[in-house]
């Protein structure tokens, strides 16, 4: 999709009006193409072009960094979470599939991706077995860039999280470990190649939910993690999509898996789990809000190729 031939003055003022989401939509772009266009802008120019905040929902991108706790309110509608999705060139799973239409059909007001959409195959700190095949950096850049596109079409006005994960982490560790002098420089951050997304550890959702890819370990890890936090924790890096609910005397949470946006005996996974049996289940998590209370979270299952389980009842899956 080519960018509109919208003058820069008009560009910059609906930006600051209006925020990245809105923009994208008035203007027919998609949001990497309208945060490019306000880099571009600022770079050339020297001056910043700030996100409005409207009661919150939208931040300035430069006060962002990827160890922030970032904080997203919601009274009435959907967040949809999904993880560990591992993406690799060529690839595109049903559960990804699933989360795009989801992402159409359900318009929520934000997706968070909980860690592991990057799987930093080629900078592992795992030795090769044999002489597999890995994808380069590029090519693993390359295909995340287009399978969250597809997500941000079709969801365009949702705020858009990013937990960081810790194959996601591999990215930085590796260049900070290899080449520490490129500190700080465009480029070597992760978050640097997706502006669209506001990369954190964790995002909080009204205060009492807590979103982030890992915490406590081991199979009873969802239940641990709320037992000990007094919180709702929506997390990842098992695989396992399961909800498992606590109630005591402050009320009733809940210990989300999100489970895996992959196929659990994919490319990725297929050699250093020997093609064992895995306890994981691809699908991903909606979050239904009613007047900022969390209603119970519902899971997404795939069950095959072509449908995926919600509610009960089968979805069809393009």
């Amino acid at each position: 999709m080519g960018q509109p031939r919208v003058p820069e003055a008009e560009f910059i003022e609906m930006f600051e009006q209006f925020g990245p989401a809105d923009t994208a939509v008035r203007l027919q772009m998609t949001e990497r193409q309208v945060y490019r266009r306000r880099a571009a802008i600022e770079a050339r120019t020297g001056q910043q072009i700030p996100t409005p905040d409207n009661g919150g929902k939208h931040r300035t991108r430069s006060n962002i960094k990827h160890d922030a706790r970032q904080h997203f309110r919601v009274s009435d509608g959907v967040v949809l979470v999904g993880s560990d999705a591992h993406y690799w060139p060529d690839i595109i799973t049903p559960a990804h599939r699933a989360f795009v239409r989801f992402a159409k059909m359900l318009k929520p007001a934000a997706i968070i991706m909980n860690g592991d959409v990057f799987d930093g195959a080629s900078v592992s700190r795992h030795p090769s077995i044999g002489w597999e095949h890995k994808p380069s950096v590029i090519q693993e850049i390359d295909a995340c860039t287009d399978r969250l596109a597809e997500i941000e079409k079709a969801a365009p006005k949702a705020e858009k999280f990013w937990a960081l994960g810790n194959h996601d982490a591999r990215f930085e560790s590796r260049l900070a470990n290899v080449a520490p002098e490129y500190a700080r420089l465009h480029g070597v951050h992760l978050k640097d190649h997706f502006p669209g997304w506001q990369p954190c550890w964790a995002v909080w959702l009204n205060d009492d939910v807590v979103v982030k890819h890992r915490w406590k370990g081991g199979i009873h890890a969802v239940h641990g993690n709320t037992v000990n936090s007094g919180k709702t924790m929506v997390t990842g890096h098992l695989h396992s999509l399961k909800v498992s609910p606590w109630t005591d005397y402050t009320g009733t949470r809940w210990g989300v898996d999100t489970g895996t946006l992959a196929a659990p005996f994919g490319e990725q996974f297929i050699d250093y789990t020997e093609d064992s049996p895995v306890n994981w289940r691809p699908g991903f998590v909606v979050l239904t809000f009613h007047e900022g209370e969390l209603l119970d979270p519902e899971t997404v299952r795939v069950r095959d190729d072509t449908s995926v389980v919600f509610r009960g009842k089968v979805w069809p899956i393009s």
